[in-house]
């Protein structure tokens, strides 16, 4: 037979109602607030190219 439709053994599915609580929670917290990841990898991107502008302009002031 096939394994592919096998459950992984850390899989726990007792409490079905908690695992729709938990679904239910994310999706409010996603409606609210939004992917942070994008936002957050935007920001990081700004910065390092800010960093990198800051040691241009030092280095092409000192040179």
């Amino acid at each position: 037979m096939s394994d592919f439709n096998q459950l992984p053994p850390s899989a726990n599915f007792t409490d079905p109602g908690g695992i729709k609580a938990k679904h239910d929670a994310e999706a409010h917290q996603y409606h609210n607030e939004g992917v942070h990841g994008l936002w957050r990898q935007i920001s990081d991107t700004l910065i390092v190219v800010g960093i990198i502008a800051v040691i241009f302009i030092i280095f092409r002031w000192v040179v």
